[in-house]
């Protein structure tokens, strides 16, 4: 997984209001969790994992 999306895993949590950390600190956006960056950094990591197991680079 590159370190980018490390990044954005460990920045953007689900607050206690269901809401994103990380966009709120950020950007002061109230953005429902998973954000588009979530959202973006798990598909980059599961594809990265696919591309390892199927001998792959991604």
């Amino acid at each position: 997984m590159s370190n980018e999306a490390e990044r954005i895993l460990v920045a953007h949590l689900p607050g206690t209001d269901g809401l994103c950390t990380g966009c709120r600190v950020w950007w002061s956006r109230l953005t429902p969790y998973p954000c588009w960056q979530v959202n973006w950094a798990t598909s980059r990591q599961a594809r990265s994992l696919t591309a390892a197991l199927l001998g792959g680079r991604a």
